[in-house]
């Protein structure tokens, strides 16, 4: 940052004030304070005829400076300045570019122009994080753009494109080339008199009553009766800027505000926000470069392997797929080839931009085919024999310095690197299926793992646009490490009375998309079968162990692709029914442990499958396989469906209590000690006051 966050320069009776905060020129406290002296200083000189307002570095302010995030608001409040800017007695000029986001737009919205150059992104993302725009800009926008389009902005938070904000009336102008010149050109002409700049009355303001409360009845009926609440307040706040006198909207959005700020539901999606950054924070590995990437093969074409694939494909790269046969490779190339023309026809992908994704892909039965691949990724059964047998060949085939990743769920990553030869150029990579389509990639250095390869595994998610969380090598790192306590607690659930279905039933009504046992179904039951069939030998003598799961399993009943798993598949159907036949199996089950169903009310499903996951979240940060709660919560969120505006299980419990969920957990052990005995880590935290958030650091 410069030795002043903002610039002012005075000359030919225009004053430029330019903001320089990089690297989003986020609007901090001192940027805040150092801007309303700038313009102060720019309203007084008799000599200024108009102000320009631009930013220095890459964009103009991206939002709000996520340090303050959850601190007391510091003076000046940014509400305070667009109020000064839109009151100001001399024109005011925004020159935007990059992307001009949440405060960063309210502050242009203030403006009396806005030019923007055709790079530019704007948007108002505060649903997102739970909140609306807090200044002004629920006010604003609708009186600028109209009620319907202001609320699709406001709700949907994705930001537009600067042709799209001219359509719209949102900006004055678009203009090529540098768009602080043409501002400063512009504020110029100005000031000598030549031009005159449009003032609210010149602009065609939406004011049609009719229309604007039909925009907003409309929203609500989107919207229905459940939901966050943010939506709903920004839907009001709309109305206000209708029904209200100016100054008593402003004062409507500035309480809504305040009150969802104060929400957990906005408490857990800016924690989930900030998690995500703190993610790709990775201190050891400072300086280290990563190695140059450009053609990368995979091994195994099929529903992982292709998903890859297509991520790499749309990333940029250069992609070799290797099949065992002409017949596994046709079914892969055309596997990626039916998703291609799905995203076509969606709008997602232009047909240009699917034949050069299509020019860039090749495939082969031959490995020898990979050996100028600078990354190989091993996307084949779940199986350490099979993988290591792979890692062999590869080792042998592939040149010197190439990176050699494994996308195992749950396999040591290491005994499958060393068959290589060389585990210092090998990595864990667990991506997640669709991988075209999920966001998260589980990246697990072994100990031998060179830094530069890790390095690269993160420089790789960030091209691809994937959210990397670096996981220890042990058996299946962070995610399926608290899956699989999820659902080891919903099968005691079942054992003792509750059916699938209720505690599906329960988890969705509790935020997530799909309860464990529809998860399950639609993942296929083999994996987490064999991953039983592994743990068998090291279970803790007198745990309990429910065999309902491998009942199903023995009875043939996998998921969705065999047409039977907890639930019943009609030919054709991905809706699963309720199936008669595993309730007397389960039923059975009980009986033959001597155990008498007893009621299960959606409560305890809940307490006590955050209470499993937020116990072996704890013992997953004293073994060093996740390096900070939030890290997990991420995982949950982006991997596992975790609901996102509950911030993670990590998360969730600081927000339950630790004391609270450590006293349940004391009480389950009394069930099942092995399982359910609370991890050290509880103690420690609350005997010093802390919370898993305090862990977050670094």
């Amino acid at each position: 940052m410069a030795d002043q966050p903002v610039d002012v320069r005075i000359e030919d009776g225009v004053a430029v004030l330019t903001i320089d905060n990089p690297p989003v020129n986020a609007l901090s406290a001192a940027v805040r304070a150092a801007l309303l002296r700038g313009l102060e200083t720019a309203f007084a000189d008799p000599s200024v005829r108009a102000v320009v307002l631009v930013a220095a570095g890459r964009t103009w302010p991206a939002g709000a400076d996520i340090r303050e995030f959850g601190k007391p608001p510091a003076a000046p409040w940014l509400p305070e300045i667009c109020d000064r800017i839109a009151a100001a007695p001399k024109p005011v000029i925004a020159a935007l570019h990059g992307h001009a986001l949440g405060g960063g737009l309210e502050l242009a919205l203030a403006a009396q122009v806005r030019l923007a150059d055709q790079a530019a992104r704007l948007g108002l993302p505060e649903v997102t994080l739970g909140l609306l725009p807090g200044a002004g800009g629920t006010q604003r926008l609708p009186r600028l753009i109209g009620a319907g389009a202001a609320l699709r902005m406001m709700l949907g938070g994705q930001p537009v494109t600067a042709e799209s904000a001219e359509k719209m009336g949102l900006v004055d102008a678009v203009v090529p080339g540098r768009v602080d010149v043409a501002a400063l050109r512009l504020a110029r002409s100005h000031a000598t008199g030549e031009t005159a700049l449009p003032t609210a009355a010149d602009r065609a303001l939406h004011r049609d009553g009719r229309a604007w409360m039909a925009a907003v009845a409309q929203a609500r009926r989107d919207l229905g009766e459940r939901g966050l609440p943010a939506p709903a307040r920004i839907v009001d706040c709309v109305e206000a800027a209708l029904l209200l006198p100016e100054a008593e909207g402003f004062a409507f959005e500035r309480a809504a505000f305040e009150d969802l700020l104060a929400t957990p539901e906005s408490a857990g999606l800016r924690h989930a926000f900030l998690a995500e950054r703190a993610a790709a924070r990775q201190p050891d590995l400072q300086g280290i470069a990563p190695r140059p990437l450009s053609r990368v093969g995979i091994v195994g074409g099929g529903l992982m392997g292709a998903g890859i694939a297509m991520a790499l494909l749309r990333a940029g790269f250069d992609v070799t797929l290797v099949e065992e046969s002409t017949e596994a490779l046709t079914a892969a190339l055309a596997r990626i080839s039916a998703s291609h023309d799905r995203a076509v026809a969606r709008g997602q992908l232009s047909a240009e931009a699917r034949e050069r994704e299509w020019d860039r892909l090749s495939g082969t039965t031959q490995l020898i085919e990979l050996e100028d691949a600078d990354l190989v990724i091993e996307a084949v059964f779940e199986d350490e024999a099979v993988k290591r047998l792979v890692f062999a060949d590869l080792g042998r085939v592939t040149r010197p310095g190439a990176i050699l990743a494994t996308n195992t769920s749950y396999l040591d990553v290491a005994r499958i690197g060393e068959a290589s030869g060389r585990p210092e150029d090998v990595i864990g990579l667990h991506f997640f299926s669709p991988a075209h389509v999920m966001r998260l990639v589980e990246v697990i250095p072994t100990d031998r793992t060179r830094p530069e390869v890790l390095a690269t595994a993160f420089a790789l998610a960030r091209r691809m646009g994937k959210i990397a969380v670096r996981a220890a090598n042990s058996e299946g790192f962070i995610g399926n490490r608290i899956l699989t306590a999820c659902r080891t607690a919903a099968d005691f659930l079942v054992e003792d009375g509750a059916s699938p279905y209720q505690v599906d039933r329960a988890m969705v009504a509790w935020g997530f998309p799909l309860g464990p046992y529809q998860v399950l179904d639609l993942a296929g039951h083999e994996i987490s079968w064999a991953r039983r069939k592994r743990a068998a030998a090291r279970r803790a003598p007198g745990a309990r162990h429910v065999a309902i799961p491998d009942r199903i399993c023995e009875a043939g009943w996998l998921g969705q692709k065999a047409g039977r798993g907890y639930y019943r598949y009609p030919e054709g159907s991905r809706r699963g029914e309720e199936d008669p036949e595993v309730l007397a199996l389960i039923e059975a089950e009980r009986a033959r442990k001597g155990i008498v169903a007893r009621p299960v009310g959606s409560a305890e499903i809940h307490r006590r499958l955050l209470a499993a996951m937020a116990n072996e979240g704890a013992r997953l940060l004293e073994e060093g396989v996740a390096r900070r709660p939030s890290d997990i919560d991420v995982v949950m969120i982006t991997g596992y469906g975790y609901p996102r505006w509950r911030g993670g299980p990590m998360h969730d419990a600081d927000q339950a209590g630790l004391l609270s969920l450590r006293n349940a957990l004391r009480d389950y052990a009394r069930e099942d000690a092995a399982f359910w005995t609370p991890a050290p880590l509880w103690d420690e935290l609350i005997k010093n006051g802390r919370r898993f958030a305090d862990l977050n650091a670094g």
